[in-house]
């Protein structure tokens, strides 16, 4: 292959490498959201929700990097649960407020478990895995 196009190589991609460990990750989540009956965008919709019991949807997405679009299906199927409240606010009728249930809440307790028994999958030294969270917000912040 000509070497102009080496650029073109998917080794030579850095996205492809995040995207493959991205998808394989949320594959090793499976089974233990499973349990809780949660996708994976659902448990990090909750994760924002049980530090902070109520934000907005804009705020909401802006935590997870999601749009509306992606959101509000996602926050319907978790309001059918009984996981969450969505209630227009009552200072701006535009912003929806989305609140965690006492179901919700309770979940968390089941859910505590899921990071150390993820931190065993990852293949990585604990400084490693600093380290790799320390670029990945990084890129994300640019």
């Amino acid at each position: 292959m000509d070497k102009n196009y080496d650029v073109l190589k998917l080794e030579s991609q850095l996205c492809f490498p995040l995207y493959a460990c991205a998808r394989e990750t949320i594959k090793l989540y499976k089974p233990f959201l499973d349990e809780l009956d949660l996708t994976y965008t659902q448990y990090i919709a909750m994760m924002v929700l049980w530090e902070k019991h109520s934000v907005t949807v804009k705020e909401l997405g802006e935590a997870l990097y999601l749009d509306s679009g992606t959101l509000t299906p996602l926050l319907k199927k978790m309001e059918a649960k009984g996981l969450l409240t969505r209630r227009r606010s009552e200072q701006d009728e535009r912003s929806l407020i989305v609140r965690l249930t006492e179901a919700g809440e309770a979940l968390k307790e089941q859910a505590v478990s899921i990071p150390y028994q993820m931190a065993s999958c990852v293949r990585l030294e604990p400084e490693e895995a600093k380290e790799l969270y320390r670029l990945l917000y990084k890129l994300l912040k640019e």
